[in-house]
């Protein structure tokens, strides 16, 4: 049995749509019994929610992720965000302590996590959502379960927030330096990433598993890309850290977000996401020109 947190969301409805229909370029065995704790079911397509079992709550709740994890073989861990959480540590190590214990338990034998690049840098701790994330990675590896976190960079599905200015206006916005290159990757390879260490569950112990793309790339060249691939001009343009912050405010994020937003992208700045060198195990798939062409394109153009 495996359980998915957070299926209706932008990560989470990957692999569970993986889950059900086969990790591509894997061989198809017999598919696992799935279960997903969800808080609106009726979100869930008929015939997903027709394919697998459903347990309704928060997965920060102790009776909810109990009543889950029985009979738990594994468990895909996604923090949902709460913007108006009173602080980092309750937002995410907070809501992830009633899982850790029903972890232990219930014997569960395999977590994997979404959580993001950085640990080891010199601007790990003051990184501030990234800095939380890796707390409650240390948290989850406590209790003694095989984790692998999935350390992720920026998404490239990110950019899709910007669809209506670069329509309208071609100009897509960040903070960071307009010639950093960094890496990015697609919410699909991320997915199927956990999909396959789900599955797998041969591994042992704790660890991070890097899905960094194949390329780095600074937002010069992501505005080249996209030119190309939309066939018109597209430009950078770098917003300032307070204009950042005050755009946060202004958009009702409680003030611990607000400020480890900042925190994360000026240290994104400094060189967070430059810890980890690319292999081939940390390599995933998806060019950010293949993403512009299957994604943004469509979504700039509907």
């Amino acid at each position: 049995m495996i359980v998915i947190t957070a299926p209706t969301g932008q990560i989470g409805s990957q692999v569970l749509d993986t889950l059900l229909n086969g990790v591509p370029g894997s061989v198809p065995g017999p598919r696992e019994d799935l279960r997903v704790i969800v808080r609106d079911p009726a979100k869930l397509p008929d015939s997903v929610r027709d394919s697998v079992d459903v347990v309704t709550g928060s997965h920060g709740d102790a009776e909810v992720v109990d009543a889950a994890f029985t009979g738990a073989d594994a468990v895909f861990w996604l923090v949902p965000p709460n913007p108006r959480a009173a602080s980092l540590d309750a937002a995410y190590s907070g809501f992830t302590r009633a899982a850790a214990k029903a972890f232990t338990a219930h014997a569960v034998g395999h977590v994997v996590g979404v959580s993001a690049l950085g640990r080891g840098t010199p601007v790990a701790g003051r990184a501030g959502l990234v800095t939380a994330s890796l707390a409650m990675d240390d948290l989850i590896a406590s209790t003694g379960v095989a984790y692998r976190a999935l350390a992720n960079p920026g998404f490239m599905d990110n950019l899709l927030r910007h669809a209506a200015s670069i329509r309208d206006e071609g100009v897509f916005t960040d903070t960071v330096a307009a010639g950093r290159a960094a890496p990015a990757a697609a919410t699909r390879d991320i997915a199927a990433a956990a999909a396959r260490l789900l599955l797998d569950r041969s591994w042992a112990g704790t660890g991070e598993v890097p899905v960094l793309g194949p390329e780095d790339l600074s937002a010069d060249d992501m505005a080249r890309i996209m030119s190309d691939v939309l066939g018109r001009p597209i430009r950078y343009a770098r917003q300032s850290l307070d204009d950042f912050g005050a755009a946060l405010t202004a958009a009702g994020l409680g003030s611990a977000f607000v400020d480890g937003y900042v925190d994360m992208m000026r240290a994104k700045d400094d060189g967070l996401d430059a810890g980890v060198r690319r292999t081939p195990h940390t390599e995933s798939p998806t060019t950010f020109r293949t993403w512009c062409e299957e994604v943004l394109k469509p979504a700039v153009q509907s």
